[in-house]
């Protein structure tokens, strides 16, 4: 896998470019939000912290990982008045060298995302189950949403 020379520092980020997937989901409930471009907490009426799944590269060209898979990347989904939504992705570090990494986002993102924004508006649904099994222990100390206080893990420790 070719290695970026990218290297985010930055510690959560937004993933707009999903939006047509949350929107297709909410359209199966008659349901249309915009996406909040702005990453704040200030002004949303509803905010939740959950987990997505996806996967890391590692940017460090002194590194030797590739990358990693994770099944508990922390997410704060927000919704704000006028049908706006927005979700506040938290990134990792690399276990080897301790570099920041984006995720590569799966389904769960889009998925996660319209389960509570319908929820939110008062739509009854069944929890989506958890796919997977993880292959060890949610590690805080690589997790940027842990170190925010919004990793849904938290209450586990």
């Amino acid at each position: 896998m070719a290695r970026r020379q990218y290297r985010p520092s930055e510690t959560s980020s937004m993933h707009s470019s999903k939006h047509p997937e949350v929107s297709r989901l909410l359209a199966e409930d008659n349901l249309q939000f915009t996406f909040h471009k702005n990453d704040e907490d200030n002004g949303c009426t509803k905010s939740r912290d959950t987990a997505v799944m996806g996967r890391f590269i590692c940017h460090n060209p002194k590194c030797v990982t590739d990358g990693w898979s994770s099944k508990q990347i922390a997410i704060t989904i927000r919704m704000y008045p006028r049908r706006e939504y927005n979700a506040r992705v938290y990134h990792q570090r690399c276990k080897s060298c301790g570099s920041l990494s984006k995720p590569m986002l799966d389904d769960t993102y889009a998925e996660r995302v319209a389960y509570w924004i319908k929820k939110w508006c008062g739509i009854q649904l069944e929890k989506p189950p958890h796919s997977g099994k993880s292959k060890g222990p949610h590690q805080k100390r690589f997790c940027e949403g842990c170190k925010a206080g919004h990793c849904s893990q938290l209450e586990y420790h």
